[in-house]
């Protein structure tokens, strides 16, 4: 028997396929925190200004309401349309804000982060 006749059929394509899968698998996580974490970076450049967004503290502005709660006054759901569209209301002062597909979902994976279990 010839050593070409003792290789297994499609060895390379298996292993690079499950390569692949394991390296998605190890690094979903680390996707998902980087979500977060881009999330995190929008709220403090353009909304920490008034709103308390972290898990604890007090907004500085009287009628902007800490990001810990919105879940309990919107549907968070909700939220990504406003954001879409800009968000025009709010506290009389607060700026207009609006963002692209990927910056609402980074701000709501941050927001829904906070949410209370």
């Amino acid at each position: 028997m010839t050593a070409s006749a003792l290789k297994p059929l499609y060895p390379q394509p298996l292993w690079i396929v499950c390569v692949a899968a394991a390296w998605a698998i190890a690094f979903a996580p680390a996707t998902a925190a980087n979500l977060t974490n881009r999330g995190k970076a929008l709220v403090e450049d353009n909304c920490a200004r008034c709103h308390a967004i972290g898990r604890t503290g007090k907004s500085t502005h009287p009628d902007a309401p800490p990001f810990r709660t919105l879940s309990q006054r919107y549907p968070l759901d909700s939220l990504e349309e406003a954001l879409a569209e800009g968000i025009s209301t709010g506290h009389p002062d607060m700026p207009e804000f609006t963002a692209t597909p990927d910056q609402i979902s980074a701000i709501l994976d941050y927001i829904g982060s906070l949410q209370k279990p």
